[in-house]
């Protein structure tokens, strides 16, 4: 393989939220030729008239060059597909998008969450849905990159995980720019499991911020969200190591620390008395944590795993659990070992 090989090819963005639009920003500005799919008329409208997106990107211009569209039948014929909609949505799209015939060489997700019930992972999905991909040929680009950064030309490294060696150079190859780093991973459930489950711990990060507690504390609470990530992660069939890399605590700092953050955000909302439907009524964006604490709990039962940072939201988010209880709750547990169940 040479870098020349994909220094032009078509590719689809399935979603106009902004870390699709910034995708689709970055792939044009290296002359690929790009379209993406969009959901919503009104978001369509404005992105096709003007090539901007007041709603997930009101900084940023988007190249002429990018194309918009409503019809999925319209990238049936694309090699390589970026699954950018919000994880509970994907088998929906997905499953349509197989109807018309949509056969990618390569399926790309973007993508962090777990499947409410079924707990499948976003690329376990996209290799049910459309039955012609084989698990070799699904990549999951996962890191620390928020949207809004990237998609200013702020210096930034993800990982391209997947089971085959040679996918992932091609995804690699394709998105890799000079302020975007790309590196390859064989370990693709962690990759996928480390993205997806920092976003629990940010809304603990988010409730620690709106009680207004500290430094200490929220570094306590990273430390200790990775372990248990770590945990379930590896008994997930992940690899441990995968966890100290870009897609597990570098995904989760900034993830919890960021003004970006949509689910630190839902969390410090929590912390400050807000109630999770009055949170969730007023954000456009999805925070996708808050599904996913559902399948963390789901996960952390059915693997035997003891999660009590994740439990203990899962506890707050959907039993109006008191946060004061949970910080008081986790400080006077049982003391153990550091590398307790490790």
């Amino acid at each position: 393989m040479t870098t020349t090989e994909f220094d032009h090819v078509k590719i689809g963005i399935i979603g106009a939220g902004s870390w699709g639009l910034s995708l689709a920003r970055k792939l044009a500005r290296k002359q690929h030729d790009v379209t993406v799919w969009v959901f919503e008329e009104a978001e369509y409208n404005e992105l096709a008239q003007t090539h901007h997106s007041q709603d997930f990107l009101p900084e940023i211009t988007l190249p002429d060059s990018i194309h918009f569209s409503m019809d999925l039948g319209d990238f049936v014929d694309y090699q390589y597909i970026v699954n950018a909609v919000p994880s509970h949505a994907v088998r929906t799209i997905f499953g349509q998008f197989a109807q018309l015939g949509g056969q990618p060489e390569i399926a790309v997700n973007v993508a962090k969450g777990v499947e409410n019930d079924t707990l499948k992972r976003m690329s376990e999905i996209l290799q049910e849905e459309l039955a012609s991909l084989e698990k070799f040929e699904v990549v999951t680009l996962s890191g620390p990159t928020h949207a809004e950064e990237v998609s200013r030309d702020i210096p930034t490294a993800i990982v391209a995980a997947s089971d085959s060696q040679n996918a992932a150079e091609v995804v690699q190859s394709i998105f890799m720019d000079d302020t975007f780093r790309v590196y390859t991973n064989h370990d693709i459930i962690g990759t996928e499991l480390g993205g997806s489950l920092k976003n629990v711990i940010a809304i603990a990060a988010g409730i620690i911020d709106g009680i207004g507690f500290g430094d200490n504390s929220k570094a306590a609470l990273m430390t200790r969200g990775i372990t248990e990530i770590t945990r379930l992660g590896v008994a997930a069939g992940a690899k441990e190591e995968t966890f100290s890399g870009l897609s597990g605590i570098g995904d989760l700092i900034v993830t919890c620390l960021s003004q970006h953050s949509r689910n630190r955000y839902v969390g410090e909302q929590i912390g400050l008395g807000k109630s999770l439907d009055e949170i969730l009524s007023q954000m456009k964006m999805v925070a996708e944590g808050v599904k996913t604490t559902k399948s963390v709990h789901q996960m952390s039962q059915k693997y035997g795993v003891e999660m009590p940072i994740s439990e203990q939201i899962y506890q707050v988010l959907f039993n109006d659990k008191d946060p004061q209880k949970v910080v008081r709750d986790l400080m006077t547990r049982d003391p153990v070992h550091e590398r307790h169940s490790m």
